[in-house]
């Protein structure tokens, strides 16, 4: 049996329309596992903003307890060094 020139060509177009609708499938199956990725990795940046915003309010919070201790300290020295006869700073 042989196959002439307008069968070949429509069995090759029907081989090229299989292998399209293949390629566009396995194509949508990748296209969709970078998607889901891409998603985890913007969740997780997202999770580590809310992180790193909650940490800068702590270290606000805990600077502000520095420099009032700071302030007390400060203050306790000049009381101490007013009393130069009963106490003594010492620096070493």
């Amino acid at each position: 049996m042989t196959i002439d020139e307008k069968q070949l060509i429509a069995l090759l177009t029907g081989f090229k329309d299989e292998i399209v609708q293949s390629v566009d499938h396995r194509l949508g199956i990748v296209q969709e596992n970078i998607q889901h990725k891409l998603d985890l990795v913007v969740e997780g940046q997202q999770s580590l903003v809310e992180r790193m915003d909650r940490m800068e309010g702590r270290m606000d919070r805990m600077e502000k307890r520095v420099d009032g201790i700071a302030v007390d300290v400060s203050a306790h020295r000049r009381d101490t060094e007013a009393h130069r006869k009963g106490w003594r700073v010492r620096e070493e």
